[in-house]
Order: structure tokens, then sequence, then C-alpha cells
């Protein structure tokens, strides 16, 4: 059984990211567990630990369970909203609480917005690539063609099946020792 997290990123009050991250959740494979995990529920303040995250001497008991959860999944679907031409701030923030936790982890960027999150997904790829995740590709969804601005979903074969094909490169990037 592979367990692939789906992460949502925005923590506005009116997002629509849970309404995206069901959608994928809903998409995966059999033999592929999903959890759905809220960053506006995990509670990272910005940067509190007082040392350096690659050296894992973590203090903060968000930052301990955060570690944990992200260590106990075989790769990680990110629900990335864009906003002002990138990807939000907690979803940075949850990335930079960490270091060798990201190392080798498949991850793959679902984004939505005006142009289906493609430059908060370009954005992200560096970030992703500094911490040496392993990011696969990954449809985007675009508003007024398949989703709306109050995140009704109308999504088309062509998305749907590109989805199937990320849940099944994250599959095969897992390290086998996972």
């Amino acid at each position: 059984m592979t367990n692939i997290g789906i992460v949502i990123t925005s923590t506005r009050p009116t997002r629509i990211g849970p309404k995206v991250a069901t959608w994928i959740a809903a998409q995966a494979p059999e033999g592929v567990e999903v959890e759905i995990i809220d960053l506006a529920e995990q509670g990272l303040p910005f940067l509190s630990e007082p040392g350096m995250p690659k050296d894992g001497n973590y203090e903060q008991a968000t930052t301990i369970a955060w570690s944990e959860k992200v260590s106990s999944l075989d790769g990680l679907i990110f629900a990335t909203a864009e906003y002002n031409a990138s990807f939000t701030a907690p979803l940075k923030n949850a990335i930079d609480h960490l270091f060798t936790e990201w190392e080798g982890k498949p991850v793959a960027l679902v984004g939505y917005g005006w142009m289906g999150g493609s430059r908060a997904v370009e954005a992200l790829k560096p970030v992703f690539g500094n911490v040496s995740a392993v990011v696969v590709d990954a449809p985007g969804l675009v508003f007024m063609d398949e989703i709306s601005i109050d995140g009704d979903l109308t999504v088309n074969d062509e998305t749907t099946a590109a989805l199937a094909a990320t849940f099944a490169e994250l599959e095969a990037k897992v390290p086998a020792t996972a």
C-alpha cells in the first residue's frame, strides 16, 4: 500500500483548496491510501525553531508533528493555489520548517487558478529541488474551464487521466525502502 498525503496549501477562510483536495483524493487508484492534510490545521508558526531545519533538532511540537507526518508518507500531492503569480506563504513556511524529510520524497503539484496555477507550480519546482524532493508532473485546474471560483469542479477526461498518470509516477518514484 502506498500512502500519499494530499496537502491543502491555502489557509484563507474562503479557500477552495478542500474541494480540490477532495477531488484529488477521489482519483486515487486502488492500492493507494490517501490522507488529506490541511496546512491551516498544522499550526506552523513562521520559522519559530531556534535551530536550522537541516539539523533536524526540532523543539516545537508543531514542527515535530509536521516532520513525523511528512516522514510517514510515501509521497505528497500539493493542491497548490496560485496567489499573485506564486504559491502561498503557508506552503513556503511548511517546506522551510523541514529539510531532510524532503530528500528523495516524491511530490506532485496540482495547481489551480486563472492559469491552472502554472506560475505557482513553476515557482515551487526550484524550492522543492533545493530540498532534494523529486517533483513529478501533475495537471493544473483552470478557473472557468475546470473549476469555478467557488471551487465547483467540472474536470475533463484529459485532466483526470493526467492525474492518474501523476499517481502512477508518484508510486514509481517511491524509494524501495519506503
